[in-house]
């Protein structure tokens, strides 16, 4: 085999379907449209969902709940991977560094599962109380990242 010899495989390029062009095209006459009907005129457009007058399936459905817009998001952080981490600082960058957390702009919020055996200094936007205290009592810090100091 070499480049001289190199064919497309079969039925890999094929035309676009031409309707309206003739008998001989094998789209002649109504082109593709059969004979009379709403989708058989031209200019019509039927509602998306539409299922010819029976109820559609978005209106069938119940609807339940509610979507909260301001709802704010945190990707949560435990005190036991802070602890694996083995270090004496702990901030966003470092956890988006070390794959932790996807995004860097992500909000933390820190929770009290686990334990800290060695004093760290934790940056975050949001501590639960529990975790807040086990920090301290390891001999580390707590700062919360966007508050007003």
């Amino acid at each position: 085999m070499n480049l001289s010899t190199l064919k497309t495989p079969k039925r890999a390029n094929s035309n676009r379907k031409r309707v309206g062009r003739g008998m001989g095209s094998g789209m002649g006459k109504t082109s593709t449209r059969g004979h009379k009907g709403q989708r058989s005129r031209s200019g019509s457009r039927i509602m998306r969902g539409f299922e010819g007058g029976q109820m559609p399936l978005h209106r069938r459905l119940p609807k339940r709940g509610f979507t909260n817009i301001f709802r704010v998001e945190y990707d949560v952080l435990n005190l036991d991977t802070i602890a694996t981490l083995g270090l004496s600082e702990v901030n966003p960058e470092i956890l988006h560094k070390r794959g932790i957390i996807k995004k860097k702009s992500a909000l933390v919020k820190v929770l009290a599962s686990g334990e800290l055996t060695s004093a760290v200094v934790v940056h975050a936007h949001k501590f639960s109380k529990a975790a807040e205290e086990k920090i301290s009592k390891a001999g580390g810090k707590a700062n919360v990242i966007g508050a007003s100091a």
